[in-house]
């Protein structure tokens, strides 16, 4: 039997700390499932901000034990902030060889993005500086019916950022081969998953992540149809033995089988295992807890970089 392809492991998946700077709202994009709906041009984190919050954090190793570190960069687009980023970044490395933190030597930088300037000098001298502790994720949505059906321009009356993305998909995979690529679904575009993961795998990419707007937006039948493209998805993959060197996380080998027990007492999000910092120096359990990411629900603050962190607020999360 062919051997099965094996998804990359997160890098230090569980023992890392992930601290995400909220470093700008901004986004080039609309798309129209982003659970982001605070989104604006205003709310961009500004250097003393990002110095005092690392300051704080480095200084604190009794609270921060895990052995490795995560320093993760989100938006809106993160990439729009990328001089702020590179002096974060260049920051963070030399503070933590200074005061001989732990963290030196087990960090690395995590980006998600759109993929739009993924091409031009300042990122891409950025990734040249700092390539091998870096991980960076391009958003595509599939195929360009799949991808262009809510992912849009802001502002452009419904134009598709398909053609702006893929076109930089090459040089990306280049510089990170094993790189994954997420996809959401929602209603609209459920007839369309097979062909987009199949899509996905003939650009070179070879772990499609996947997940489902968690907001309420679906219809009476969209699980029979989502069930007829898994099928169909299923199909494919093993009639054309994709499954050799591609992977999608629709088809986990986790699925259906017992938990072991120390696994089984998680919560599946990391919530009180994450910080995330905004631009006006909150901290939060996770950016799902943010303003901007929520509707009808108030932010949960558990500190700022004045004050700290208040165990008592993040306790329950824990």
């Amino acid at each position: 039997m062919a051997q099965l392809f094996a998804p990359k492991s997160a890098w230090k998946s569980g023992a890392a700390k992930t601290i995400t700077f909220i470093v700008t709202k901004d986004c080039q994009l609309a798309c129209k499932y982003c659970y982001l709906v605070g989104k604006n041009e205003k709310e961009r984190m500004s250097w003393a901000t990002a110095k005092a919050a690392i300051d704080y954090i480095l200084m604190h190793e009794d609270f921060f034990k895990e052995e490795s570190v995560i320093w993760d960069f989100i938006g809106g687009e993160p990439f729009l902030e990328i001089e702020l980023i590179d002096k974060i970044c260049d920051y963070l490395k030399t503070e933590m060889f200074r005061l001989n933190h732990h963290w030196f030597n087990s960090y690395r930088f995590s980006f998600s993005t759109n993929g739009i300037n993924y091409d031009s000098p300042k990122v891409q001298n950025f990734i040249e500086k700092n390539h091998s502790h870096l991980s960076i994720g391009i958003t595509i949505d599939g195929t360009p019916r799949k991808h262009d059906l809510n992912r849009v321009w802001k502002g452009s009356d419904e134009k598709g950022s398909y053609l702006d993305v893929v076109r930089n998909i090459p040089l990306w995979l280049s510089q990170f081969p094993e790189a994954g690529t997420k996809v959401t679904i929602s209603s609209a575009d459920i007839p369309y998953i097979c062909e987009s993961v199949l899509h996905l795998f003939s650009l070179g990419i070879h772990e499609v992540n996947i997940n489902v707007v968690f907001e309420n937006v679906w219809h009476n039948g969209d699980d029979e149809a989502f069930e007829k493209q898994l099928i169909d998805l299923a199909d494919a993959i093993i009639d054309n033995g994709y499954y050799q060197d591609f992977t999608c996380s629709f088809f986990s080998e986790l699925i259906g089988k017992p938990l072991d027990v120390e696994r089984d007492n998680q919560n599946w999000c990391g919530a009180g295992r994450m910080l995330a910092i905004d631009a006006a120096g909150n901290f939060y359990p996770c950016t799902r807890f943010a303003a901007y990411s929520l509707r009808n629900k108030k932010p949960i603050i558990v500190g700022n970089i004045i004050d700290g962190i208040d165990t008592d607020k993040l306790r329950p999360f824990l």
